[in-house]
């Protein structure tokens, strides 16, 4: 019998620190007009969802009216990775299109994003292929739109925190991917300290 544990003398090796792919804003502007040009009747509205509130595409898509309030302006995201609900505040474009999808929508099934033909999430698939092809974008997936919710909520000042809490991350580890473009907030929050410590 060995009174070594084998496993001691493992290295581990390094986490990988997560792609952090995510689009420029000219990137942005021929995505969404690509979207809009791609005749899948939810398309849009979903990628913006997802640009808005960095939620997953499966999130967005399972989506339920009974989840959404707009007088509030929030959803509610019941099934999520990590097993845990979570409240997203909508503003701006996102609000707008949902709220006319509300009004207007000749479908009102349970599911937000329903497809005309039964009341089940519609599938973007294919709209999503063209308006990448369309818009040239390389080296891009669905799921980069929340990597650049999450890269843009940091380039305006977000903290790490709030970051972690509108993704729905349990651990700011997984938040800290962002944290190189979360330096001029940074700086300011130095420049402040330093300032008020050192003036006279």
């Amino acid at each position: 019998w060995t009174h070594d544990n084998p496993c001691a003398k493992i290295s581990k090796l390094k986490e990988s620190r997560g792609r952090t792919r995510y689009l420029s804003k000219t990137e942005l502007k021929r995505l969404l007009e690509a979207c809009r040009k791609s005749g899948s009747p939810h398309l849009l509205t979903v990628v913006i969802m997802a640009l808005s509130t960095g939620a997953r595409k499966n999130e967005i898509l399972s989506l339920q009216w009974k989840n959404v309030d707009l007088k509030r302006a929030t959803i509610t995201i019941e099934e999520t990775k990590n097993g845990e609900s979570r409240t997203i505040p909508i503003h701006g474009e996102a609000l707008r299109y949902l709220t006319g999808l509300w009004q207007y929508g000749e479908n009102k099934g349970e599911y937000v994003f329903c497809r005309n033909d039964i009341d089940q999430p519609v599938c973007i698939r294919s709209g999503w292929r063209f308006a990448i092809k369309k818009a040239k974008i390389d080296n891009f997936c669905f799921h980069d739109l929340r990597h650049t919710a999450a890269s843009y909520f940091a380039m305006n000042g977000a903290t790490l925190t709030d970051i972690a809490e509108i993704l729905g991350h349990k651990t700011i580890q997984m938040t800290k991917r962002y944290a190189h473009l979360h330096i001029d907030h940074t700086r300011k929050v130095v420049a402040s300290m330093n300032d008020k410590m050192f003036s006279e």
